[in-house]
């Protein structure tokens, strides 16, 4: 066998220019530093335990059950509170005011005073208040003909049909998960630095994978009640290819703008492990076997990937033949070469679309747990941590810094009405952030700074009649509508992934690429976008249920079998 090591050289990271365009960033693929499967490995190499203290859910399926996670050296509970939902009321839509199931993570073992406490307030959702006591606030709807398919099914001691489960992949959705102080919840601060929650996201997904939990135990036990003699339970195999689904809108779209320190911490830690795995200097066998056992397991995930939108599906074809062709490219003898996972890269750049090729890059990482999942670790950030603006430094300088990061920008004409066509605001009655049309409604006064590309382009602009030798404090003394840009263009200076490098306010704008990049991140397996502003998405499918984490991988679960093919 074949050993792997690392070239003597260092390959250099793909550059922003390449990577930050919003249509590469939107076909973004889940991978083995996504955040759920983080989150699983983790639990899994803690020896964390699970069980379900209550379960106290009545013949017609409402009523409050807990699911506990017990790490090494603290319990998070799932509170899951089960509701009677006429069907005229449920909807997809975040504006939504009562939900099959409503959910919060309590820091700890809740007494029977605080399921009270919670019961009072977390079915309300918007309309309550948690407490620091609580690390996330969600609320789930039933997919009604697929979850009364499997009840039926299984109350008539009979399987479902799995080509029904994998086009949907789930039998209940969620319309949102809040955390990070939001509506009373903890603030991040109390827990961030917790190593069991260390990264992005950690307490928001561990509370949905409780909830994919709950969901599946609650089908089965209304099974039970339907027909106490004939019920049967799910099959193992057929049980995980259920996970989370949700729908996902434009409230998400501008976090990537907001949190550019965070943004180039998720990306640098891909780009970097992708630089590893590059340059190996040899592919030993069981690399080369578990790249050629996920690339057939994708192409597996896309055949069931099921679409309406027109561009995505489109985008999803062009994926499926990428995959075709990267399966017989890869049975031929492409490892036999100095530096193969190279060689390999720069085929499929070379060869496929976008979303093939960054179908490839999630492969590579998938062959090399040992190179990159250290990288986890680097994958959140401080946002306060360089807020405070350099005033010392020279304006010419400035300039630099603004033809580095925002170069593509200062090409941009932005007195040109289709360049800023869209403007970002947030909406009075959610607080959400929409995406509005500057020339159709009055909204100018309500503009949120999410375009740094134009504010950048503003700025260079103003500097043009300034001595480059001149302060940065000297300018905003006499230019503080400047300040928030200088300040972000000083922080990008040092995080090359911090900035997208496209128009987030030109008519061209396609925002589902800004929920494709994070709901990446996230895990997700698939997207299925019904509009340009809005997705679905599914979460945890295939992944091992709490009391099977310990005897299994979950890693090798992140695609689906071959056999589903």
């Amino acid at each position: 066998m074949k050993s792997e090591t690392l070239a003597a050289e260092t390959l250099a990271l793909r550059p922003p220019s390449q990577i930050m365009r919003l249509a590469r960033m939107g076909a973004f693929h889940q991978s083995r530093l996504s955040f759920m499967r983080v989150l699983l490995r983790r639990m899994k190499r803690q020896n964390w335990r699970f069980d379900r203290p209550l379960w106290r859910i009545d013949d017609k399926g409402v009523g409050v059950a807990t699911y506990r996670a017990i790490g090494p050296e603290r319990t998070y509970t799932l509170v899951a509170f089960a509701h009677d939902l006429p069907d005229d009321q449920r909807s997809d839509r975040v504006i939504a005011e009562a939900w099959d199931a409503t959910f919060t993570l309590y820091d700890g073992e809740p007494s029977e005073a605080d399921i009270e406490r919670l019961s009072r307030a977390v079915p309300l959702q918007e309309a309550g208040r948690i407490s620091g006591s609580e690390l996330s606030l969600s609320r789930a709807n039933r997919s009604v003909r697929l979850f009364e398919h499997v009840v039926g099914c299984l109350a008539r001691g009979e399987q479902p049909d799995r080509a029904r489960i994998e086009p949907v992949g789930y039998l209940m959705r969620t319309t949102a998960v809040y955390g990070s102080g939001k509506f009373g919840a903890a603030d991040r601060d109390s827990w961030a630095e917790r190593p069991e929650l260390k990264g992005s996201f950690q307490p928001e997904l561990l509370s949905v994978w409780l909830i994919r939990a709950f969901t599946l135990d609650l089908v089965e036990h209304l099974a039970r009640v339907r027909a106490p003699a004939s019920a049967v339970v799910l099959a193992p195999d057929l049980r995980r290819r259920f996970g989370v689904g949700n729908a996902t809108g434009l409230g998400m779209a501008p976090f990537l703008v907001n949190h550019p320190a965070l943004l180039h911490a998720w990306i640098n830690a891909r780009e970097t492990g992708l630089a590893r795995v590059r340059a190996l200097a040899s592919a030993s066998s069981d690399s080369q076997a578990l790249f050629r056992d996920r690339s057939a397991r994708a192409r597996v995930n896309a055949l069931d990937w099921r679409i309406e939108h027109p561009v995505q599906a489109a985008k999803v074809e062009t994926l499926r033949a990428d995959l075709e062709a990267l399966n017989a490219h890869v049975e031929g003898p492409v490892f036999d070469c100095d530096r193969p996972w190279d060689a390999l890269y720069r085929w499929a750049e070379a060869t496929l679309s976008l979303e093939g090729q960054e179908q490839v890059v999630s492969l590579l990482l998938e062959a090399h747990g040992p190179q990159v999942d250290d990288l986890a670790a680097t994958m959140c950030a401080d946002e306060s941590a360089g807020f405070r603006i350099d005033g010392a430094m020279t304006l010419g300088a400035l300039k630099e810094i603004l033809r580095q990061v925002y170069g593509w920008a200062l090409t941009i004409d932005f007195s040109e009405r289709p360049e800023i066509e869209r403007l970002w605001y947030v909406s009075e009655e959610k607080l959400e952030p929409r995406l509005g049309q500057r020339f159709e409604e009055p909204l100018a006064p309500y503009e949120q700074p999410l375009a740094p590309g134009r504010d950048a382009a503003t700025l260079f602009q103003a500097l043009d009649s300034w001595d480059a030798a001149k302060s940065v404090a000297a300018f905003l003394l006499r230019h503080a509508e400047h300040r928030h840009i200088v300040r972000r263009a000083q922080r990008a200076a040092g995080l090359p992934y911090a900035e997208i490098r496209d128009n987030t306010i030109g008519a061209e704008l396609f925002p589902i690429d800004m929920l494709r990049c994070k709901l990446s991140f996230f895990g997700a397996t698939k997207f299925d976008p019904r509009s340009d502003r809005w997705v679905r998405i599914t979460m945890y499918q295939g992944a091992p249920f709490p009391h099977e984490l310990a005897a299994m991988d979950p890693d090798d679960l992140a695609y689906p079998p071959l056999e589903a093919s």
